[in-house]
This record gives structure tokens, C-alpha cells and sequence, in this order.
């Protein structure tokens, strides 16, 4: 596996600490501390290319934040990703996430293991996470599920969201991201 070393904060460009800054101040806005973790290692790694890094950033904070889907179907969906992409540090800072947004750890490790035991909006967002990781794209039968609870709008940031998540976890185990210490939750075998 290929690797990327952190860049150490203090080797940052000021662009990309004040950036980094706001972002977290924008973004990070009535998140609470037990739904954060530190992202050094992440960030650090970003740091290889403070563009990317901006221009990602910018439009994740909109996956994260301005979807319209509720925290809880946001994270079923990232942490299915997280599962079946197989990124332990996805995994790890989505769970403290989940748990902020109000999932229990009975469903967080229902995502991984035995969705049947989750209710029936849950099951059908991790079906489509499912087709669009291996196939590209919702079923008719999927898309006509979900828009029994969801409209368009929300169908589109279902998408968005696991194509987003699924990109970040490519990257994340290509460049040899590790969680941080504090990220104690590991992938379920």
C-alpha cells in the first residue's frame, strides 16, 4: 500500500490554516465534542495538496452539512460505505459521528452485520449504498423505496453522499490514512 506522512500543522501553509480554521468554524458549528475527533491525520495528509484540499473540503462540507437527509441517514450511509470500502479511519470518525447524530451501537454494528435488524428507511438507504457502490446506480425498485420517505431532493444527496464517501475512502486507504489514537472504534471483521 502506498503511503502519505502527515504534514505536520506547523509546515502549512497560511492559506491552508486559515482555510482550515474557518472551515472547522463553519462547519463545526453546534457539532459537539463527542462527535469530533481531531483529523490531524487526514488533514496532515491533505496537506500534500492545499487546493484539492479547499476545493474538496468546501464541497464536503456541504455532503456533511447542507444535505438534506438527517444526520442519522447521513451516517447509515457513510458508515455502510465505510464497511464495505473497508476504511478503517472512515469507520472510526463516523461512528463518534453516529453516535452524535443518535444512532446506537446496536445500529452501527447492524450497518455492518445484520441490517435486518433496522428499520425499514434504514435498510432500504443501506440497499442503495449497496447498488450504487457495485452497480452505479439505484434500481427502479430502489429509487421507488426510497421515494416512499424521501423526495427528490434527498434521493439526490443519497447519492451524493455515498459517491462522495466512497471517494474519500479510496483515498483515505490509498495514501495509508491511520485513525488518531482517540478513534478507538476498528471496522467490524
Amino acid at each position: 500500500m502506498s503511503t502519505l506522512t502527515p504534514v505536520p500543522r506547523e509546515d502549512w501553509s497560511p492559506d491552508l490554516t486559515e482555510f482550515i480554521a474557518s472551515f472547522r468554524a463553519n462547519v463545526g458549528a453546534g457539532r459537539s465534542e463527542a462527535g469530533r475527533a481531531s483529523g490531524a491525520n487526514l488533514l496532515g495528509t491533505l496537506a500534500h495538496h492545499p487546493a484539492l484540499t479547499q476545493a474538496f473540503l468546501t464541497f464536503n462540507g456541504h455532503v456533511l452539512y447542507g444535505t438534506t437527509l438527517t444526520p442519522r441517514q447521513r451516517e447509515l450511509l457513510v458508515l455502510r460505505v465505510a464497511h464495505r470500502r473497508r476504511s478503517d479511519y472512515e469507520w472510526a470518525q463516523h461512528v463518534l459521528l453516529g453516535r452524535a447524530a443518535g444512532l446506537t451501537d446496536d445500529e452501527i454494528a447492524a450497518v455492518a452485520s445484520d441490517p435486518v435488524s433496522l428499520g425499514a428507511l434504514d435498510r432500504v438507504l443501506l440497499v442503495a449504498a449497496d447498488e450504487l457502490l457495485v452497480e452505479g446506480a439505484l434500481s427502479g425498485e430502489t429509487w421507488k423505496a426510497l421515494s416512499a420517505d424521501l423526495d427528490d431532493r434527498q434521493i439526490m444527496d443519497v447519492v451524493f453522499t455515498v459517491g462522495t464517501y466512497a471517494l474519500v475512502a479510496m483515498a483515505l486507504r490509498s495514501f495509508g490514512v491511520e485513525p488518531e489514537p482517540e478513534l478507538v472504534p476498528h471496522l467490524p471483521s
